[in-house]
């Protein structure tokens, strides 16, 4: 009989510095980049299939928590990832910015599935075609309903943008001009 339990590990590599007997030296830039990669806190929005899927990244067989996200908050001023899963009408767009200007900086924004980022199959007057006529969003998760491996990608891509992404990005004139773009005040 083999011995099938999944390896956990517990260090995360270091990032680029120097190293001596009793010390180490690095960026705070990087320190805090990769204390944001292994603490996301998902708000997660779902209003249909999606959010099944979604919920099934939790289970014991995909196990989001490896990634940092065990975490799920269901109040926007203690979640820093917002995951839209779903269809989203036009009735409820306002709801969904109201909800992203929430959220304290840092934020990401991935739109989970087809509804969420194009209006899917639904090219209605009543649905939104796609969360980024009214928020920024920075990881598309594909698919109608996307698999919970697809959702665990767009979640390392936060990841790895949450982690590289300088300190000071959110106050650089581009991001106001992004967020002014949208008609959202930072």
């Amino acid at each position: 009989m083999s011995d099938n339990k999944p390896v956990i590990r517990t260090d995360a590599p270091a990032p680029e510095g120097f190293e001596g007997e009793g010390f180490f030296a690095t960026k705070l830039s990087s320190v805090i980049g990769m204390a944001r990669k292994f603490s996301l806190w998902p708000l997660p929005f779902a209003t249909s299939c999606c959010g099944i899927e979604f919920m099934a990244t939790l289970n014991p067989t995909y196990d989001a928590s490896r990634f940092g996200m065990e975490r799920n908050s269901f109040s926007p001023r203690q979640a820093d990832m917002l995951m839209v899963c779903g269809t989203i009408s036009k009735k409820l767009g306002p709801v969904l910015k109201e909800v992203y200007t929430q959220m304290a900086e840092p934020k990401w924004v991935v739109a989970v599935g087809a509804c969420a980022s194009s209006g899917g199959i639904f090219d209605t007057y009543s649905v939104l075609q796609g969360i980024d006529k009214i928020i920024p969003v920075d990881v598309y998760v594909p698919g109608c309903p996307p698999r919970p491996e697809q959702i665990i990608e767009g979640v390392m891509q936060v990841q790895a943008l949450s982690e590289s992404e300088s300190i000071r990005r959110r106050d650089m004139p581009e991001y106001q001009k992004l967020l002014d773009s949208y008609n959202i005040s930072n």
